[in-house]
């Protein structure tokens, strides 16, 4: 296996290539079972932060995260777009999105009394990595629903067109890569 080599909030990893299709490969990035990474990752991204109310996250690669960044703000209560409903779940939000990483449509959920919460509050938009868009946009499509104000999009990284987006908070940009474990981009 070919790895990539790269400093995140001051930390240094390599991440995995992994194959996408024939002709894109791109850094696996996971912070499940890193404690170290994950707390380096929150308070950077604190750091930049902008004034918020809630975060939200989805289920399942950013929770680590915003669990993090929620216990360093004093144990403040996050919102999470769950892949499935669940039984607690009343009133239910729902979109479908379509992630690079996951190979068929899937649907995130909101529970019905976090949309009341979030309704006229500043939220903040956390994930692990922004690629494609398509897992944003359907977080900002629930936020909307709730008849939040998204005032940030944040990610520890930012991979292939997510790079260059204007509004988007992030501490390292992901190359994407080749067969040959070359960068593409």
């Amino acid at each position: 296996m070919k790895y990539y080599n790269m400093k995140i909030a001051g930390l240094d990893r390599a991440l995995p290539i992994c194959r996408v299709n024939d002709s894109l490969y791109i850094a696996g990035f996971v912070i499940f079972g890193d404690p170290e990474l994950t707390t380096a990752c929150a308070k950077a991204l604190l750091e930049r932060a902008p004034e918020y109310d809630y975060m939200i996250t989805a289920e399942a690669k950013g929770i680590p995260l915003i669990h993090e960044m929620a216990r360093l703000q004093g144990n403040q209560k996050y919102m999470l777009a769950r892949k499935g409903p669940k039984l607690y779940m009343t009133n239910i939000l729902s979109v479908s999105v379509n992630s690079i990483t996951t190979a068929k449509e899937q649907k995130l959920y909101l529970d019905g009394a976090d949309a009341e919460l979030m309704r006229g509050k500043r939220i903040l938009i956390v994930d692990d990595v922004i690629s494609t868009g398509e897992s944003l946009h359907a977080l900002e499509e629930l936020v909307k629903q709730a008849g939040g104000e998204i005032v940030g999009k944040m990610a520890i990284l930012a991979e292939g067109d997510a790079i260059d987006r204007k509004d988007l908070i992030y501490l390292e940009p992901l190359p994407l890569f080749n067969a040959d474990g070359e960068i593409i981009g």
